[in-house]
């Protein structure tokens, strides 16, 4: 076969590719279990700064501790030893808030506890912005209304405006706002411009985000859906009548 040929160069390309296949197969399946590591940690420790719990100095682990997950049923609002996260429920168009179509029939949630006493409780929370799906926590005191952290750990929303949810001094603005009003009704929501520190409806109020007016609006309606009666709204009602955590 001339050195030069077409098939010569063909075959030589060929076999470079599957040699550099071969390899990228081998180290991805070798790395498939550090890498489900790595990406459990990094969840542990989004949820310890959304709760406003993360230490640098300890280890993630260590500090997980005083975690604990369960899984929780959203139509019945129980806690249920089977995860059903696998089984999607279809949500109607109207009450579709979060722009998600479908949700798991069942949501992980995490608690955290002292002394059997519930200090925290930490939901995830998703919809759409303007680009992409955001994808984050919402960590609530025990009076199960009142914010104690928020913040996203997965979005594609433009660099500079939407972006700027990853803001710290914008985030820094969620501890302390109210989800429900007397009623039970979800009033927490991003304006479009700054908050009147004199309305009436400033507690459930956050400051909006300069440019990024689609954004901020789907954080508002991911907030609306997932605390709301086809969220997590049933389950933390009953935690109230309850009196904290049930088995």
């Amino acid at each position: 076969m001339s050195r030069d040929s077409t098939r010569k160069v063909l075959t030589v390309a060929f076999l470079v590719c599957l040699v550099c296949s071969i390899f990228v197969s081998v180290a991805a399946i070798g790395l498939k279990d550090r890498q489900e590591q790595n990406q459990e940690e990094e969840k542990r420790r989004n949820i310890l700064q959304i709760a406003r719990l993360y230490d640098p100095a300890r280890s993630v682990d260590e500090q997980f501790k005083k975690v604990s997950s369960r899984s929780v049923d959203l139509a019945s609002g129980q806690f249920t030893a089977a995860s059903d996260a696998g089984s999607l429920y279809a949500i109607p168009p109207a009450k579709d808030f979060a722009g998600i179509k479908v949700r798991p029939r069942s949501m992980e949630v995490y608690l955290v506890e002292e002394e059997g006493s519930l200090q925290q409780i930490i939901l995830p929370v998703y919809g759409k912005g303007l680009w992409s799906t955001m994808y984050g926590f919402i960590a609530l005191a025990p009076d199960l209304t009142t914010v104690s952290g928020f913040g996203f750990y997965q979005h594609g929303e433009t660099p500079g405006l939407g972006g700027e949810i990853d803001n710290r001094n914008w985030l820094a603005r969620w501890p302390g706002k109210r989800v429900y009003n007397e009623q039970g009704e979800v009033k927490l929501r991003v304006l479009k411009g700054p908050v009147d520190a004199t309305h009436v409806e400033a507690a459930y109020q956050v400051d909006g985000l300069s440019g990024a007016t689609l954004t901020a609006r789907g954080v508002s309606n991911l907030l609306a859906y997932w605390l709301g009666e086809n969220g997590y709204q049933p389950f933390l009602a009953g935690l109230r009548q309850g009196g904290g955590v049930r088995p």
